[in-house]
């Protein structure tokens, strides 16, 4: 146990039992402590407990996600099945980008699911970590991301790529008509308070799936609110349907970094006793979401902060297995 959460903890045993808001606060202020922290909000029952900035962070400031916009092109994903623009997670990648494929491709192409794509199993060697940089140099990101060599077969162990959902983002391109910002906006924009303001460009125009997304926190609150509450809006509107978010939070496979599972764009593990699911961008950009609780926070961290190794994700963990215990006791 690190120190931090050591030190949270026994703080939290020494907090009376009824002071809800108190150990909330409490929590949150010793969250001081870690440095690449920028902001929390915390949730509950779609009621704002807490927002707080940190080193300069703000909760209306938009920031770069990174990697928690894989969790954003999985609901896209899941309208874009719901409208029968796609027949569903066992449809077959390659005729959809037929003339984006090698001349002579693999065979295990042809196996190639959305479903894959999805859960980071398309087989194919990852373009995330070392590769990513020499991924986005090419010409063609959706190609070069297709070309990529078979390292297993499609199905098999996790290996986070990036270019997956990067694929995913072209088929929508494909199959909605439309830019996937726009379609983004158009399909969830009925969620109050959610927006993106700025989302990168591969070099033929696709919007970056699962990369480079900029909201504020509270509209990563928004859309995490969506997913807390069955898919429908504040205001009752069946936004995404309720069996793509089961789908979504059913882990198909296991990180091997990590050991969490991993559904459609959402990791899974058990923090404090609840089971969680949680969007996970590079640097701590995070957003759990509590069904148990109804509960629902977004983290942000200062994007250089680096990878799981540096030692922050397993602090924000940590925060927010603190949120957790201030929870209990409380109305619910």
């Amino acid at each position: 146990m690190s120190r931090w959460r050591a030190f949270l903890l026994c703080a939290l045993l020494a907090a009376p039992a009824a002071a809800t808001a108190t150990r909330l606060d409490q929590v949150l202020d010793e969250a001081e402590a870690l440095a690449p922290l920028r902001t929390v909000i915390v949730a509950r029952d779609g009621a704002v407990l807490a927002e707080r900035g940190y080193h300069g962070g703000s909760p209306s400031r938009p920031t770069n996600i990174k990697s928690a916009s894989k969790s954003v092109v999985s609901a896209l994903v899941g309208i874009a099945i719901q409208r029968g623009l796609l027949e569903g997670v066992d449809q077959k990648v390659a005729p959809l980008l037929a003339d984006r494929l090698p001349a002579t491709p693999d065979p295990r192409m042809a196996e190639l699911t959305i479903g894959h794509l999805l859960s980071m199993q398309a087989g194919l060697q990852p373009t995330s970590g070392r590769q990513y940089g020499r991924w986005v140099a090419q010409r063609d990101w959706v190609r070069a991301a297709l070309a990529q060599p078979f390292v297993d077969d499609p199905g098999g162990g996790m290996l986070y790529s990036t270019g997956s959902t990067h694929l995913l983002s072209a088929i929508l391109v494909r199959i909605g008509g439309k830019p996937t910002l726009q379609l983004a906006r158009e399909w969830l924009g009925a969620e109050p308070g959610f927006a993106i303001t700025g989302w990168e460009r591969d070099p033929q125009g696709i919007h970056l799936g699962g990369n480079q997304m900029a909201m504020t926190p509270r509209s990563l609150l928004a859309f995490g609110e969506l997913y807390r509450n069955a898919g429908r809006t504040r205001d009752g509107a069946q936004v995404l349907p309720a069996t793509w978010i089961a789908q979504s939070w059913r882990p198909r496979t296991r990180s091997v970094y990590t050991g969490d599972g991993y559904g459609y764009g959402w990791f899974t593990r058990r923090i404090d006793g609840h089971d969680v699911r949680f969007g996970w961008g590079h640097g701590g950009q995070m957003l759990y979401v509590v069904p148990g609780l109804d509960l629902t926070v977004v983290m942000t961290s200062d994007e250089r902060t680096g990878t799981a190794g540096s030692g922050h994700l397993q602090a924000l963990h940590a925060l927010m297995a603190g949120i957790i215990a201030s929870q209990r006791g409380a109305d619910h």
